[in-house]
């Protein structure tokens, strides 16, 4: 699959926590870097996302803030 975005970040997916509607997935970058992604409940069955299985993180922003 091809996308627009150009931000992508391959890892291994660390862990994924399901809430009620949302589900918190982690994915390890290497070096220590490590990135969460919040998307829903369905799209990690749709998906079939598990512990230990590479993933992508796609991020598409038109705005980065920062904050002290």
């Amino acid at each position: 699959m091809k996308i627009s975005a150009r931000n992508q970040f391959k890892g291994k997916i660390l862990e994924v926590v399901k809430g009620q509607t949302t589900a918190h997935v982690r994915l390890d970058l290497g070096d220590g870097k490590i990135i969460t992604a919040a998307i829903t409940n369905e799209a990690v069955d749709e998906l079939g996302l598990t512990v230990g299985e590479e993933a992508i993180a796609v991020v598409k922003a038109s705005d980065v803030m920062i904050a002290k």
